[in-house]
């Protein structure tokens, strides 16, 4: 079985992560994003895999190689301009077999598609969308069918009125080659969501129910969430975090002189000083250093960062290479760019991101308008504030 993966866009929800590195390879619980996708579809039979390819593509290649150590091989196309994800498989048609999967590239899953691709047979199906219940599906917009199964209708953004199924598309197709020859031709921009399958209503377009995890990670809130139900072993396809009996991972040359308390993953030389606190549910990557008095909990440090004595991190998100100095105060949902500064005594609100290469702090210079949205605090300046 083949698989089309989409994975070229900016990832702009999730900056300032993405504002150094493509989406596909973000790390998510010490492996790139990607590579728990390409698990999923390996337990499922799929032997081949193409990334659609646009921002940042030869990043991506030279993180994920050939796919061997994935157990996929991949091939991979790179969109010469953004053309949705419509004229990304139109783009794609020549490498494509009769029958493939096409996937979004932000999506963490465990769906059965065995059960799908057996929905997909049994209907005659040109195209089946794998559907998922969620809580509130004015977030994505909603899928009705018929009762055998065929869509009826999308609805984007519907009234609480308007909510009779919690149906919503979970961005996985079975497709049969043939329906690419209602796309325009190569080259052209077009969206399958908006354009292809709302014109394939009635024409052999079904809908399978799936059971399952399923999670967009494209906001940090959900990533934050992705990571934390990886480290519990919620998403049972994801490539294994390699934690053991007691819910903690360490990599090669990890020390720990603090307290670690699982579930947490620790990368390859990560270092927690004495005095120390991380955990439940963190992950620090390769080379993190930890100082002593530092207290982290529900958080992603990534690889190289330093976090200072008694700084506090709840529920926040620290890029590569950033530094955080002593006493700070990260609150949840703040996102730290790779590089970033931040001297003693910061204290970023709620919600805080702080661009990639940003200094923030009086000893570290006047921040640059618009480098950080921030909470007022001793050590930041007025300047820097903005909605």
């Amino acid at each position: 079985m083949q698989a089309l993966i989409l994975a070229g866009g900016e990832g702009t929800r999730l900056r300032p992560l993405t504002a150094t590195m493509p989406k596909p390879v973000v790390p998510l619980a010490g492996r790139p994003f990607i590579a728990h996708m390409l698990a999923w579809l390996a337990g499922h039979g799929v032997e081949e895999a193409i990334l659609a390819c646009g921002f940042m593509a030869e990043r991506v290649r030279a993180v994920l190689g050939d796919g061997r150590k994935l157990g996929v091989r991949l091939r991979y196309l790179e969109e010469p301009r953004p053309l949705g994800t419509g004229g990304a498989l139109k783009f794609a048609e020549e490498l494509l077999d009769e029958r493939f999967l096409m996937l979004n590239g932000d999506v963490l899953c465990d769906l059965d598609l065995a059960a799908q691709l057996a929905h997909h047979e049994r209907t005659g199906a040109l195209g089946t969308l794998a559907l998922v219940g969620v809580d509130d599906p004015s977030a994505y917009g909603l899928v009705r069918r018929n009762a055998d199964s065929s869509v009826r209708q999308f609805l984007e953004k519907p009234s609480p009125e308007e909510i009779d199924t919690r149906l919503v598309n979970a961005g996985c197709y079975v497709l049969e080659r043939e329906l690419l020859d209602a796309l325009p031709p190569a080259g052209t921009p077009v969206s399958i969501e908006r354009e292809l399958f709302p014109a394939l209503v009635g024409h052999g377009l079904y809908g399978y129910e799936a059971r399952g995890y399923w999670l967009d990670i494209g906001t940090p809130e959900r990533y934050l969430q992705g990571t934390f139900d990886i480290l519990e072993g919620r998403v049972r396809a994801a490539a294994s975090p390699n934690l053991d009996a007691a819910g903690q991972g360490l990599g090669e040359g990890a020390r720990i002189a603090g307290e670690l308390r699982a579930p947490a993953l620790v990368g390859a030389d990560g270092e927690l000083e004495a005095g120390a606190l991380a955990g439940p549910r963190v992950v620090l990557g390769a080379g993190v250093r930890v100082a002593a008095g530092a207290q982290i909990a529900e958080a992603v440090i990534l690889e190289r960062a330093s976090i200072g004595e008694r700084t506090r991190i709840t529920g926040a998100i620290v890029g590569p290479g950033a530094s955080i100095g002593p006493d700070c105060v990260l609150e949840r949902n703040v996102v730290i760019g790779a590089g970033a500064r931040l001297a003693a005594g910061t204290v970023l609100q709620e919600g805080t991101r702080v661009d990639a290469g940003a200094s923030i702090g009086a000893d570290a210079g006047a921040p640059r308008r618009g480098d950080v949205r921030i909470g007022l605090s001793a050590a930041a300046s007025e300047e820097a504030v903005r909605p």
